[in-house]
C-alpha cells in the first residue's frame, strides 16, 4: 500500500479509502444489500491487513450501525492513532428547524452521537454531508470550529458540493479564524467526470484532498457487460445516477474491460488506477474480500498516457446526479430539495 498526506493536513492515509455505506443493518437504512456486522468485521480485519488505515462512514448509513459496526471493527483490529477514521452529518431535519435549534447545535448534537456509535473520542476527519441551504454557512463552519477546538475532530471536510461552495466557505473560515475544509468527497469516476470542470482545478490550486465517492460507478467499471450483482440489481439510488447515460457508459465500460484483458489484471485495477492519477484517495467500498485486494492491486499499477487518453476519449458530458442534482435552493414549501420525492437520501 501507498501513503500520502491529506491536503494540508498532518494526516498519512493510505492512497484507498475504505469505503462504509456498505456496513450497516440492512433493515435500518436506504439499501437492502449491505452487510451484517459479522461479515463487516472480517472486511474490515482484511483492508486493514492490506495497509488501508482510511476508513470513511456517516451517520446516515443505515441509522448509524455503519458506524458502530466500522468503530467495534477498529477497536478490536487496530490502535486509534494508526487509523485515520472520517464521519459525516447530515443537513439539520425539518424538526429541528422548527424547534429553533441552531446549526451549531446540531452539529454538536450530530458529532456527540457519531463519537457514541464509534466508541471514540474524537474522529479524524468531520464531513459536511451535503449543502445545508436552510441554515446560514456562518452556522456550520462555526459549529465545525467548535467541535475542532474542543478536540472532537481533528479536521473538517466537505462532500456534494460545488466549488464555488468550498471556495466561499473557506474565504469565511479564513475570515473568521475558523477551521477550513481540508478535504472534499465528490462524484468522480471514470464515467462521470463533471468535477473536473471546476472541483480538480481548484483543489489543486489550494492543496485540497479529493476523496472521491462512486469510485466505481458502484461496480459498473468493475464489471463486464452483462456481468451483476445484487448491488447492481437492488441499488434503486445507484440505477438513479447512471441508467440514464448507461449507453454512452457503456463505450468506456468496454475499453476498461479491453485494457484489464490486455494487462492482465481486474476491471477495478484499471478503473481505480485511472482516477488515482487524478485523486489523492479515492473511497472504494467492498462486500468481498477480492473487493479488497483489488482495490490495493490498484495503486502499484501504472498506467501509460495513452492508456489514459484511451480510456478518456469516448466521454461525454453528463447532467448532475444523485445528491448534486438536488444541491440547490429549497422548494416553494420551504423545504430541502434533498428531503422531498421518491430519492430520499
Amino acid at each position: 500500500m501507498r501513503y500520502t498526506k491529506l491536503g494540508k493536513s498532518d494526516l498519512t492515509v493510505s492512497r484507498i479509502c475504505m469505503g462504509c455505506m456498505g456496513f450497516g443493518d440492512a433493515g435500518r437504512g436506504q439499501h437492502a444489500w449491505t452487510l451484517d456486522e459479522e461479515h463487516s468485521r472480517e472486511i474490515i480485519r482484511h483492508a486493514l491487513e492490506t495497509g488501508i488505515n482510511f476508513y470513511d462512514t456517516a451517520i446516515a448509513y443505515q441509522s448509524g450501525t455503519s458506524e458502530q459496526y466500522v468503530g467495534r471493527a477498529l477497536r478490536d483490529f487496530a490502535k486509534r492513532d494508526e487509523v485515520v477514521v472520517a464521519t459525516k452529518f447530515l443537513p439539520r431535519t425539518q424538526e429541528e428547524i422548527e424547534a429553533g435549534i441552531t446549526g451549531q447545535q446540531h452539529i454538536e448534537r450530530m458529532i456527540n452521537k457519531s463519537l457514541q456509535n464509534l466508541g471514540m473520542e474524537y474522529v479524524d476527519l468531520y464531513i459536511y454531508h451535503m449543502w445545508d441551504w436552510l441554515t446560514p454557512i456562518e452556522d456550520i463552519l462555526d459549529g465545525l470550529n467548535r467541535a475542532v477546538q474542543a478536540g472532537k475532530a481533528r479536521y473538517i471536510g466537505i462532500s456534494n458540493c460545488f466549488a464555488w461552495q468550498l471556495a466561499k466557505a473557506n474565504a469565511i473560515a479564513e475570515r473568521e479564524g475558523w477551521a477550513k475544509f481540508i478535504s472534499v468527497q465528490g462524484h468522480y469516476n471514470l464515467i462521470f467526470r463533471e468535477e473536473e470542470r471546476e472541483m480538480v482545478p481548484y483543489c489543486e490550486e489550494e492543496n485540497i484532498a479529493l476523496t472521491p465517492y462512486s469510485a466505481l460507478a458502484s461496480g459498473r467499471l468493475s464489471r463486464r457487460p452483462g456481468e451483476t450483482s445484487e448491488r447492481l440489481e437492488k441499488d434503486a439510488y445507484a440505477k438513479f445516477k447512471y441508467d440514464a447515460t448507461a449507453q454512452q457508459d457503456g463505450i468506456i465500460i468496454d475499453r476498461v474491460a479491453e485494457l484489464a484483458e490486455k494487462r492482465g489484471v481486474g476491471m477495478t485495477e484499471i478503473s481505480l488506477a485511472w482516477l488515482l492519477t487524478k485523486v489523492t484517495s479515492p473511497v472504494v467500498g467492498a462486500t468481498k474480500l477480492r473487493h479488497v485486494d483489488g482495490a490495493v492491486k490498484a495503486t502499484e499499477l501504472e498506467l501509460t498516457e495513452e492508456e489514459i487518453a484511451y480510456l478518456e476519449a469516448p466521454y461525454a458530458p453528463h447532467p448532475l446526479a444523485g445528491v448534486m442534482a438536488q444541491n440547490k435552493p429549497v422548494n416553494a414549501a420551504g423545504k430541502h430539495v434533498w428531503s422531498v420525492g421518491s430519492q430520499k437520501i
